[in-house]
């Protein structure tokens, strides 16, 4: 099947040479070429291209509003974003209108052609430079957001609540860490202070829930 591309760059260099490289081969068909975001739209529209390759920054709508709305339009289209910027918000923001690739215009043409076989068997394609980013923003995100066990507990709160949950006592559990009993005492109630649990029998639940112990 021969793939049908539209093109959307506001630098006439840019679409020439892609359009060249494309071109060449003969899996791939250039269908369109436009200037701005608008114009995006317009096209992608009127010929429904199986893949958009878009730069996010074009003048009169941008890349990522354009990929929207395009998608609105026909959500069997695939968007690739093109663009200078490796900054996570950028990235974040393509990837939030829909689009299923981002690729750095520095990137060798090679990866492109690579990203458009990607995104056409309905996979995401990100240069490997992005995806460190991506993956660097996704866990600062868990991070902030996070309400599990390991991100609401403390290492040695955690060992405590396995321990309690394993049904050891807390004489048991001060000889296992090498603390006193007060200390474990102290721990377990942190612990239900924190999860807002008051029973071992709740607290045993919620370990095996979170992983922390099984059955």
């Amino acid at each position: 099947m021969i793939v049908r591309i539209l093109l959307a760059d506001d630098h006439t260099i840019i679409l020439d040479g892609l359009c060249s490289l494309l071109g060449k081969n003969q899996d791939f068909k250039v269908v369109g070429r436009a200037s701005d975001g608008m114009s995006a739209v317009r096209l992608a529209a009127s010929l429904s291209p199986d893949i958009v390759i878009m730069d996010v920054s074009m003048p009169g709508l941008n890349g990522i509003d354009a990929a929207r709305r395009i998608l609105a339009e026909n959500p069997k289209t695939k968007i690739i974003a093109l663009s200078m910027h490796n900054d996570g918000r950028y990235i974040s923001a393509a990837l939030k209108s829909g689009a299923m690739g981002y690729i750095l215009k520095e990137s060798a043409f090679e990866e492109l052609i690579a990203a458009i076989r990607t995104v056409m068997k309905g996979q995401c394609y990100l240069s490997a430079s992005i995806a460190a980013v991506v993956i660097k923003d996704y866990i600062r995100h868990l991070e902030k957001t996070e309400s599990g066990v390991f991100s609401v507990l403390t290492p040695r709160e955690r060992e405590v609540l396995q321990a309690l949950s394993e049904g050891l006592s807390t004489k048991e559990i001060a000889s296992r860490l090498g603390v006193s009993i007060k200390t474990v005492e102290t721990y377990r109630s942190q612990i239900m202070e924190k999860l807002d649990i008051h029973s071992i029998a709740e607290l045993t639940k919620y370990a095996i829930r979170e992983g922390i112990t099984s059955l």
